[in-house]
C-alpha cells in the first residue's frame, strides 16, 4: 500500500463519516450526477449537497467535470485509502433501504427538469 500521511487518512476519514457523504458516494458508483440530481435524490439543498462534494473531493474521494451547462461529478479515488474505502462501503450499505431508495429515485431523476438553468 501506498505510503500516506496521518493528515490525508484524516481527511478521508473525516469526509466519509457522514450520511450524506455516504449516500453521495454509492449514488457516484452508478453514474455521474449534478449537484441538483444529488439535490433531488438526497432531499436538501443544492448548496448542502456542494459543501459536501468539495469535501469529498479534498479528500480524493471524487472528480468533476464541465458537460455543457451542467458539472458533473464521478468517483476518481487518488490513493488506496480511498478505493479501499469505496470498495468497502458498497459492501457494508449494499442492502441498506435509504440507500435502496436513494437508487430508485436516481432512476426517476431528469436533469432538465431539475435545474435550474
Amino acid at each position: 500500500m501506498e505510503n500516506i500521511s496521518i493528515l490525508k487518512l484524516d481527511k478521508i476519514v473525516k469526509a466519509s463519516a457522514d450520511i450524506n457523504r455516504m449516500r453521495i458516494l454509492k449514488m457516484l458508483m452508478s453514474r455521474k450526477m449534478c449537484v441538483c440530481e444529488m439535490a433531488f435524490v438526497l432531499g436538501i439543498s443544492q448548496p448542502s449537497v456542494s459543501r459536501h462534494l468539495k469535501k469529498l473531493k479534498i479528500a480524493g474521494f471524487i472528480g468533476s467535470e464541465s458537460e455543457g451547462l451542467w458539472t458533473n461529478y464521478y468517483l476518481l479515488p487518488k490513493n488506496a485509502y480511498a478505493k479501499n474505502f469505496i470498495k468497502e462501503l458498497n459492501k457494508w450499505i449494499e442492502l441498506d433501504k435509504t440507500i435502496a431508495f436513494d437508487a430508485e429515485k436516481i432512476k426517476k431523476v431528469n436533469r432538465e427538469s431539475l435545474c435550474c438553468l
